[in-house]
């Protein structure tokens, strides 16, 4: 079984989360449907019936039909005074841009024209010293950097071969916080997306989510559209609509302006995620976006926002900046730069109690061979993630993986042995899939295995149960590794002992005491 196949696989697993948990979400149950679009594809793939397609995703993809354009291609120098430009084959992580309602203001990309202190690298024009390099080829974090081939998340960086690839175009207080690969300020780009596009707040950037650089589009209300919007653009074609999100309270307000935009890895999954904050009336509010990039051939990447987290930060921040909001979300720390574990995963708790989520519970094990804990976190019954850390990095194992529903029991693990088990059956228990991983050396799980054992006897070769096959449920068993008929011995070889459940087992000040 490929590495592909077994990741629709467990996306399958995540559905049984959503769908009971927060049925009513209509941002959960957008996600929910990009989940089980892949669920559907692993389904028929193995011959299982599949039920038709919602309409929420027909009608989604049918909002890409706009006409859009990005026909400028990456590196094309900006016009006369523009606000900034900050060129490089990656895009710089944490690119944050404020004073984004197309008044103009101050640039903190520095580049083309602007000023102030840059500690990207791979920036051409502005003044101010430079104290940050371009790199390749290494892992882990870059706060100012570009980097290929490393894993995890990076604050500024584009990675390729390890498990994101992250840009931001960053403006923020007065400060550079890095931007490299990213233009913006521009005011081509008005021409080319028209006069209602909020130029300032307009970027040319490398996402993890797309191949090479796409442009980031605002559009302030006009005319007949009367809500703020955002698109993902490349050569013309619209990539992504991103959905709007106005507190409720702010419903009956009208737009004002796009003050800042960023762009990094918020919650270390290895995905670029952003954080808009935005003025409606006379207040302002913070909006983050968690990114998902497309699982499936034909699918698209999308951008969902986190409404919970959205508000406690809203509601912690009276006049929100970008810094202050890294402070809450990470001590202000970037993935790449926390001093040890306690630190990270001080970060990743802070994450978890910010998006609010109720009845969430921690753990420390040690699910490799060194002497690092992994982190836990989850919600039992419900999902659980992991988290590893190595080099100043945090990396997500497991993200939110669902068990306790269609079949799946939970994922278990032998301590010290960088062996994780999980069983998930279909029809009751009449096919049963077991299911080997282990962490690599990019800090991913990556499947040894899948036994698929049938519990019946399958006369008709259709791969699930008939009627008059239901009969011999629990009375007939044979296991295949790849659709080879394998022994007993054989699928026990791959067992390292005996296994313990990943779950949480203390609250979030008892893991505070305990690092």
């Amino acid at each position: 079984m490929n590495k592909l196949s077994n990741h629709y696989h467990m996306i399958r697993n995540k559905l049984c989360f959503w769908r009971t948990e927060k049925p009513w979400c209509t941002e959960e149950l957008w996600r929910t449907e990009k989940l089980a679009e892949a669920g559907r594809a692993d389904r028929s793939r193995r011959g299982i019936s599949v039920p038709e397609k919602s309409g929420a995703l027909l009608l989604l993809l049918l909002s890409v039909l706009l006409s859009a354009s990005c026909a400028e291609k990456p590196g094309t120098e900006p016009a006369q005074g523009s606000g900034a430009e900050v060129k490089g084959s990656a895009a710089q992580e944490d690119t944050v841009s404020e004073n984004g309602d197309g008044s103009g203001g101050e640039n903190d990309a520095d580049g083309g024209g602007g000023t102030g202190e840059r500690d990207s690298a791979n920036d051409r024009g502005g003044a101010g010293e430079n104290d940050a390099s371009n790199k390749r080829g290494g892992a882990g974090d870059s706060g100012s950097a570009n980097d290929r081939g490393g894993a995890g998340e990076s604050d500024s960086a584009n990675k390729s071969g390890g498990t994101e690839k992250n840009a931001t175009a960053d403006r923020s207080d007065g400060h550079n916080e890095n931007g490299a690969g990213v233009t913006s300020g521009d005011a081509r780009w008005s021409e080319q997306f028209g006069e209602n596009c909020i130029a300032s707040q307009t970027f040319e950037v490398e996402l993890s989510e797309y191949e090479g650089n796409v442009c980031f589009v605002p559009f302030a209300p006009a005319g007949e559209e009367n809500d703020f919007s955002m698109q993902i653009v490349k050569d013309g074609e619209v990539l992504t609509e991103i959905s709007p999100y106005v507190p409720e309270a702010l419903s009956n307000q009208d737009f004002g302006s796009l003050d800042a935009v960023t762009f990094y890895d918020v919650n270390y999954d290895g995905n670029t995620d952003m954080i808009l904050i935005e003025t409606y009336g006379d207040t302002k509010f913070v909006a983050v976006y968690y990114g998902y990039a497309a699982e499936a051939e034909g699918d698209r990447s999308f951008f969902m926002v986190q409404e919970e987290l959205s508000v406690n930060l809203s509601e912690q921040l009276e006049q929100p900046t970008i810094p202050e909001i890294r402070r809450l979300l990470s001590g202000g720390k970037k993935n790449g730069e926390f001093s040890d574990y306690r630190e990270a995963y001080e970060a990743v708790s802070r994450l978890c109690e910010w998006e609010g989520t109720k009845d969430i519970t921690y753990d420390l094990i040690y699910f490799d061979g060194d002497d690092i804990p992994e982190l836990v976190a989850g919600v039992a019954g419900y999902y659980v993630s992991m988290y590893t850390y190595s080099g100043g990095k945090i990396y997500t194992l497991m993200d939110r993986w669902a068990y306790g529903a269609m079949g799946n029991s939970g994922y278990e693990y032998v301590p010290y042995k960088n062996s994780l088990r999980n069983y998930n059956s279909d029809y009751a228990g009449a096919i049963l899939y077991t299911t080997y991983m282990s962490a690599n050396q990019y800090h991913m799980l990556e499947t040894i295995v899948e036994i698929k054992t049938m519990n019946f006897d399958d006369v008709n070769q259709n791969g699930f149960p008939d009627e008059d096959e239901a009969g011999s449920i629990g009375r007939y068993g044979v296991s295949y590794i790849n659709d080879r008929v394998v022994s007993d011995a054989e699928c026990a070889a791959y067992s390292a002992g005996e296994y313990k459940y990943i779950k949480g087992a203390m609250d979030v000040e008892a893991l505070k005491a305990k690092l």
